[in-house]
């Protein structure tokens, strides 16, 4: 399991640590990749400007995704990675804090395959975590590779 890279999408420095955290506490060993806007998530798995060079066939087994994000906003960097055949299939988690019923609509009608409210209290989030990892680390079964 500690094979498949984790693609944290992450703006806030405290999330990010928490979420980062949460991962560990529940032995979630795996490589996270944390980006911190839009733009640079979108390089990163299309091996462009900072992340240029990258090998663009080491793909995330998930990708968790905050909508508020600097420069390109999460539902834009769902919209650039749904329509590329290399991306459209990866597995994105959204999880954000925003409660707004339109951001959970426009998730889903963009493709996001999950829809996660970050809850406030650690335990919680500690929980998620673990159903999180479970889920898309384990249980999953990924899309065949593309030729």
């Amino acid at each position: 399991m500690n094979n498949k890279v984790i693609l944290l999408v992450e703006d806030n420095p405290d999330d990010e640590a928490l979420t980062l955290r949460a991962l560990r506490k529940n032995n979630i060993v795996n490589e996270v990749v944390v980006v911190r806007d839009g733009v640079e998530a979108v390089d990163y798995l299309f091996g462009e400007g900072g992340h240029a060079g990258r090998d663009v066939a080491k793909t995330p087994q998930v990708i968790l995704l905050d909508l508020k994000l600097p420069k390109l906003d999460g539902l834009g960097v769902l919209r650039r990675l749904r329509a590329d055949d290399r991306t459209k299939l990866l597995p994105v988690v959204v999880l954000t804090s925003s409660n707004e019923e339109q951001d959970r609509m426009k998730s889903y009608d963009l493709g996001a395959n999950s829809y996660v409210r970050k809850p406030v209290d650690f335990d919680q989030f500690l929980d998620a975590a673990t159903q999180l990892g479970l889920y898309w680390l384990v249980l999953n079964e990924p899309p065949p590779r593309r030729a």
